[in-house]
Order: C-alpha cells, then structure tokens, then sequence
C-alpha cells in the first residue's frame, strides 16, 4: 500500500471509504470526481486547495487538516505504483472536461510589482468586502499583528498596546509629520493623530481609503489626517519626520526591497525615525509563500528574511536601532481572527461568496500553522536616518 501510515480517513462520493490507521484522526470526503480532477490538473497545495475553494472537498475537521498537512511529508513511490495510482485517479474521474478554476483564483497581469500589477493584487485581497473584514478584526479595524505580550487580554486592548507601541518606538511629537504606509482602514492614522501628530496615510486599495477617510471625517480628525489613493512609489519631494510601514513590505517583493528602503529613506528628514513592520521567513531555504496563498489571498506577496529586509535599509543609508519579534502574538491573533470569523460564517457568505469565504477559512488556520511552526515570524525594525554632515 502506497500510504500504510494515515493520519486521515478518505470517504468518497461513491460510499467507499479508506480508514484512517491512527484515532482522532480528520475525515476528508471526496465528495465529487471533480476534485480529483482538481488534483490531476495541479498536483499538491494548488490542486488541492481548488477542490477545497469549490466545494468538492470536505472535511469535518478543517484545523485537524491544516495541522496535518503542516508536518505531511509526501511518501516515496516507486514508478510503477505512482502510475498505478494516476490510472486509478483517471479511472475515477471518469471522462469529464476538466472542472473549471474557481473565480476567487488571481493570476495578475503585467511586469511583476509594477505599480499597475501591484494594484491588481492589493486590490484582490483588500477589495474584498469592508464588512466582511469588520466581521473578525478588531474595533479598529486594525489588520495586522496585535501584541498580546504586554498583558493585553482581548483582541481590542491587543491592538491599542500595538498601535501605542508603534508611537512610542518612532517618539512622537506634537504636530510633527507622519507617513503611514499601507495606512488599511486608517487605524493608525488616528491614532497618531489623537497623539498629536500630522499624518498622511496612504494605500492603493479604494475601499480602504474610501472608508478610511469616513472613519477620520467621524472621529473628528481631518485637520490631522489626509488619506490618499497613492502607491509609495508616488510619493516624492515631501519630507516626514517619522513613518510607519506595518504590514505592507511583503507586498513589496525581492526585486524592489531596496527600492522601496530607498523611497522611504528619501522621504524622511535627517535624524527622522522610520518603523518597519512586517512577517518575515525563518529558513533559508523553504517556506517562500505557497500556491495556494499566491493565487487567492496574497497574490506576487513575498516573505523575505529579517536579514534582507535590514540590509535594505541599511544601504539606503537608514541606521538600525531597535529590532523586536512578535512571532506568538501573532499566532494568537490569528487564533481570534479565525474564531471570529467562524462566528459570523452566515454574514461572511453573504458578503464574500462561498468560495471566498472558504479561502478565508483555510487561510487564516494555514498562517497560524507557519507561526506555530516556527517556520515565519513577525518583526518591527526600528531605524534612524542621520542627521545631515
């Protein structure tokens, strides 16, 4: 048997069934021919993840299952029983056009982190639906790592320790300028301001400046926050006495790290402070974004390593002060971010689709897994351009 060892059982359409030889073990049901073809047509994560996104593969254990596949480890066959078993899947399969990529599936158009390209995929992930994000964020509608550590205890007081931490590392001031870069639904934005500051949040998602500037206009702070529809790459002869990347430098990519370092470096005055907030991979070798995540939640996204990143800045002339990881807190927030969005399944479909709303199910447990694992981590990379000679 090609697979004496399973950690799954297999029940298919048809009835039959392949037991599971370990207890506990998760159910996965094959419930239609098209999600073998699924798996023919794009063999691994791909193929797998597009049975899943249309509904022809099911579980009754969907944590259980991103687990298992975190440590899953294909077993070795010799030629004749993996052609054995592709004639079986064909056999199975029946003839059958090949089924149909689900629509939640991007491949962008263009020059690879182009200025046009990037908007098409930041535009796929964060497009979305502002309400279904509302569904599993936070009050603040703050979409990245919230900080736990620090004795917060529920998602809300989490984020406020993260947003005042980002504060108090870049030390502002009253009235002085901030650049908030991938400024999201604006929540950092406000919250320097309602420090102080003057801020300029930008991003290339509509719906996110669109309801950023709502909630700004609402909070009362116009005179402090201006949200623009711009790319960072947009931005020239503005000087800033501190910015705030958080979460948007693994849309950025291998290709224009130092590009974009150099960018942000330029805009800061001398002696201004800049906060790069950002996950980052842990192995040399593995671990680079997968098809899956490629193709339906973070098109052209990019993890590059702590060490990357930090030489980027460092040659666009940026002094390196402070370095912190957030790997578990992140791990935690992902953790009620799934259990809220499980929560609010009913309302999720009805603003995303079944299909999205699958993708986002299985995404969110599949990032966690990655922390859990020890395999990516988070980290915010304090620096400090100097002063003029």
């Amino acid at each position: 048997m090609a697979m004496p060892r399973r950690r799954f059982a297999l029940r298919f359409w048809d009835g039959s069934e392949l037991t599971a030889t370990e207890p506990c073990s998760p159910t996965i049901a094959v419930l239609a021919p098209a999600a073998i073809a699924h798996m023919l047509r794009a063999p691994g994560q791909l193929g797998l993840a597009r049975a899943y996104v249309s509904g022809t593969l099911e579980t009754d254990d969907l944590d259980g299952v991103v687990s298992l596949l975190d440590l899953f480890e294909r077993p070795r066959l010799d030629p004749q029983t993996a052609v054995g078993l592709a004639k079986a899947a064909l056999a199975a399969c029946g003839r059958m056009r090949p089924p149909s990529v689900p629509t939640a599936e991007l491949r962008p158009r263009g020059r690879l982190h182009s200025v046009g390209r990037d908007a098409q995929a930041v535009r796929h992930h964060y497009d979305l639906s502002n309400d279904f994000f509302k569904l599993f964020l936070d009050d603040s509608m703050t979409y990245s790592c919230a900080i736990f550590s620090r004795g917060a205890s529920t998602l809300e007081e989490a984020q406020h320790a993260k947003l005042d931490l980002v504060c108090d590392k870049l030390a502002l001031k009253e009235g002085e300028r901030v650049l908030d870069v991938g400024c999201g639904w604006g929540a950092f934005a406000m919250h320097a301001a309602q420090r102080g500051a003057q801020v300029v949040g930008i991003t290339i998602s509509p719906a996110q400046a669109q309801l950023a500037r709502r909630r700004v206009e609402e909070a009362g702070l116009c005179d402090r926050v201006e949200i623009r529809l711009a790319d960072y790459r947009d931005l020239t002869g503005e000087r800033f006495d501190a910015i705030a990347s958080i979460g948007m430098v693994e849309h950025v990519g291998e290709r224009r790290i130092d590009g974009y370092a150099r960018r942000l470096s330029g805009l800061l005055r001398g002696g201004g402070r800049l906060l790069n907030h950002g996950i980052a991979r842990l192995r040399a070798s593995r671990d680079r974004i997968g098809a899956f995540t490629q193709r339906y939640v973070f098109p052209d996204g990019a993890l590059l390593h702590l060490s990357r990143v930090e030489l980027a800045l460092e040659r666009a002339g940026l002094d390196v002060e402070h370095v912190e990881g957030f790997g578990s807190d992140y791990s935690r927030t992902l953790a009620e971010w799934v259990r809220r969005l499980d929560a609010g399944m009913d309302e999720a479909e009805r603003f995303v689709g079944r299909e999205r709303l699958r993708v986002w199910r299985l995404y969110l447990r599949g990032a966690k897994a990655r922390f859990d694992g020890d395999h990516i981590s988070v980290y915010q990379v304090l620096c400090r351009k100097p002063q003029a000679v």
